[in-house]
């Protein structure tokens, strides 16, 4: 039983390699893969009225999303990343002043509009613009839903304030080692589990969630702490999109009701082998469906 769709608000882009483009940003990613899991997640976001814009609604209308939440802009162009992959690990150049920084308010009457709605995400990034960082605040607000916030530390696009001030009381903490440590300096001597729990108790949370790369990843809930560790990847080709992999797991197991143990044993599994491919998104529905059988079996 799923207890209704998720509402996904952020950014959608190109993350541009030396020789290809690919489509991402963390909030579409993490829509992509909850269709692919046949969550029908509403997605809130804003393109340009370029090619690019036009290679993004025809994305989402030949993988069955629902674009009624994408808006166009006719001044600002879609947006795009460079990437570099060093040793592995990409490397982001966020350009600035891009369509899904001017998310405007009709986003706030999209996500009244439709019914049945169960969980909201979004990351950090959305709220370097005052324009989609408003919008997404009345949306909050206004709608009362549970909010799972993606910590994604882009420098130097993020304002330590700005992120204090939408984690108290949400639903759902996500982030990784490196992200806790920046965000939480009061107990440099602290491990990763006690951090976790500090941080959690700190904002009010109910659930904080924190990937640890080649060690797995914890979960510090109402119940107590439980943890995975990493699942092996056959052949890795890059970890572009694998925290915005975690993070849909770990929403469809909100929203399935899975325990914690399982959710983060799949989040960690399907994290690992989306790094077995170039980018973050894979538009093959056998992909989906192995993971699907994987779960019912598991």
């Amino acid at each position: 039983m799923v207890a209704g769709r998720p509402v996904i608000f952020g950014e959608v882009l190109f993350d541009c390699f030396e020789e290809e483009i690919t489509l991402g940003g963390a909030p579409f990613n993490v829509a992509w893969h909850l269709q692919g899991f046949g969550l029908n997640p509403l997605f809130i976001s804003r393109v340009g009225k370029d090619e690019l814009g036009d290679r993004v609604l025809a994305s989402m209308q030949r993988w069955g999303m629902d674009a009624s939440g994408l808006q166009r802009d006719t001044d600002r162009p879609t947006g795009r990343v460079e990437v570099k992959v060093e040793a592995g690990q990409p490397c982001y150049d966020i350009l600035p002043d891009q369509a899904y920084d001017f998310i405007d308010h009709r986003a706030v009457n999209i996500v009244r509009e439709h019914g049945n709605l169960a969980q909201l995400y979004h990351g950090t990034l959305a709220l370097r613009n005052e324009v989609s960082d408003a919008t997404l605040r009345a949306i909050r607000d206004t709608s009362q839903l549970p909010v799972l916030v993606d910590v994604n530390l882009r420098p130097p696009w993020w304002d330590l304030s700005k992120i204090g001030e939408v984690l108290p009381g949400t639903a759902c903490i996500k982030l990784n080692e490196d992200e806790l440590r920046l965000l939480d300096r009061r107990f440099p001597e602290s491990d990763s589990p006690t951090r976790a729990a500090q941080f959690k108790e700190a904002h009010d949370a109910g659930v904080v969630l924190v990937t640890q790369g080649e060690d797995g990843a914890l979960a510090v809930t109402p119940n107590g702490l439980c943890s995975t560790g990493a699942h092996p990847v056959d052949k890795l080709v890059d970890t572009v999109g694998a925290g915005d992999a975690f993070s849909a797991v770990a929403i469809a197991g909100i929203l399935k009701r899975w325990p914690w143990e399982t959710t983060l044993d799949r989040a960690a599994a399907f994290a690992a082998w989306v790094c077995g491919y170039q980018g973050a998104i894979r538009e093959d529905r056998a992909f989906y469906e192995k993971v699907l059988k994987e779960w019912r079996i598991g």
